[in-house]
């Protein structure tokens, strides 16, 4: 008899059950950590935050279900259940249908080592289910699939055209999922590598709706594929969860913010929004305070009296930077090690200058790269290689400072009108510059958001690229 609700629930269950064999590893896949978080947590913070679905299921390789609920702790309220998978998929899933007695539910079941699902897929896959039993995430084939004999002799090339490539969320409602199952464990013979799978062969007449995913989808199996991952989420276009003003405010009111490079342009719109808001802000920058932020020891000397003066700090935020463009052959000894000192040099002593305070409050550290991060282009040697040097130290900060509670982002904005820039390239049409205080108001919304270890975009609302 299927059991009945009177609402309807959508869970989602990450499938987290590898052993991470074919990575060589002696700890499950799922427990590596990428671009500062481990793939698992990655994976269920997606979830976590969706507003379509109303309870997470983690199922974890067995003797793991204790590391898994001390790595997630309180941060994700949505998991409801830590519970051992089994042996194979199949008795995975069978388990969570053990688990949700609500045969009205939805069902997402989703591999924990494909991290880089979004929030589009979940909710095409949420609502399809109003109209379908059964949905399978899908990309098409790029290659062409060929059928061999036991001699690797090709046999048929299929059509590609009609070829598919399964991902996951595979979803279901929860009753037809159970029905299936129920009826493959009749088959003595029954094996299935997936749940969609599992309906074909058993409820064929139930029709498997295929949805569209991502080639960013992808699922972390082989060793190239951790490369892969942490470069797509060092590439990825995040954006910073966007606060009203009533919630910066809630968020910001009575914190300390210091801003080093708040002189003038994207620093100075930091420091009055924040200070609009209700923060606490000491701004400090050569032409206004004399601070060089190259300068370790006057970096620690004006943290340590911004901390007695009022107790603590929540947000370090350094804005500071110098473009110098032109042959690296043809660049001065000084002008070089000027812009290495000010794009590099100074993250890492605000970075050792902020940790104690940071640490004290489980404070934020914001930094800034450039799109031309992503690749060097000729004439900006220095300032693209020290901007990508900057990610990374952005990366390993957070993962180094993640048990301090200290959350590292760095900032990427698009072409940003700011004296920096017309100094470099002159006056240019201001429609297609971002403003500064469309990069502040970004930077005020990541210093108030649980992310770390990830590069913020800002696009500009009419762009499809970003240059230097």
């Amino acid at each position: 008899m299927m059991r009945h609700c009177t609402s309807v629930k959508t869970y989602g269950v990450v499938l987290a059950g590898g052993v991470g064999a074919r990575l060589g590893l002696s700890v499950p896949k799922q427990m590596i950590k990428v671009a500062g978080k481990t793939i698992l947590e990655h994976t269920v913070a997606v979830f976590n935050a969706s507003p379509l679905i109303d309870e997470v299921i983690v199922m974890i390789t067995a003797g793991w279900t204790e590391q898994v609920a001390t790595l997630l702790g309180e941060r994700y309220p949505k998991v409801s259940m830590i519970l051992e998978g089994g042996a194979t998929r199949n008795e995975t899933t069978r388990r969570v249908l053990e688990a949700i007695e609500d045969d009205d539910a939805k069902l997402l079941l989703h591999d924990a080592v494909r991290p880089l699902v979004d929030e589009r897929i979940i909710e095409t896959c949420v609502h399809e289910l109003d109209r379908h039993d059964a949905i399978d995430t899908v990309i098409p084939s790029a290659d062409t699939i060929v059928v061999v004999d036991d001699d690797d002799i090709i046999t048929k090339i299929p059509d590609r055209s009609r070829l598919r490539r399964g991902q996951t969320p595979q979803a279901f409602k929860l009753a037809v999922l159970r029905a299936a199952y129920e009826r493959a464990i009749e088959d003595p013979y029954f094996h299935a590598t997936d749940d969609c799978g599992v309906v074909v062969r058993y409820l064929p007449q139930v029709p498997v709706k295929c949805v569209v995913g991502s080639e960013h989808n992808i699922k972390v199996t082989h060793p190239v594929d951790l490369f892969i991952a942490d470069k797509l989420f060092q590439l990825a276009a995040v954006d910073a969860p966007h606060k009203t003003p009533a919630q910066l405010a809630e968020a910001l009111g009575g914190k300390v913010v210091v801003v080093l490079g708040g002189s003038y342009g994207i620093g100075a719109e930091i420091a009055r929004l924040a200070k609009a808001a209700g923060a606490v802000v000491v701004a400090h920058g050569r032409s206004t305070t004399g601070l060089h932020v190259q300068d370790l020891g006057a970096i620690e000397a004006a943290l340590a009296d911004v901390a007695a003066q009022h107790g603590r700090i929540d947000a370090v935020v350094l804005t500071a930077g110098l473009l110098k463009t032109g042959p690296l052959a043809a660049t001065s000894p000084e002008d070089i090690n000027e812009s290495i000192a000010v794009n590099y040099t100074a993250a890492v002593n605000v970075a050792r200058a902020a940790y104690p305070h940071l640490a004290a409050t489980h404070g934020h550290l914001l930094l800034f790269t450039s799109s031309s991060y992503t690749r060097g282009r000729e004439g900006y040697a220095l300032y693209s290689s020290s901007k990508a040097a900057v990610v990374n130290l952005t990366q390993a900060l957070s993962e180094e400072w993640a048990a301090d509670g200290i959350k590292v982002n760095v900032l990427n904005p698009e072409r940003t009108d700011t004296p920096m820039r017309r100094a470099a390239f002159g006056q240019e049409d201001a429609g297609t510059l971002l403003s500064a205080e469309q990069v502040a108001e970004a930077s005020l919304d990541t210093i108030t958001s649980d992310l770390t270890g990830i590069v913020v975009d800002v696009r500009h609302p009419t762009s499809a690229s970003s240059q230097a």
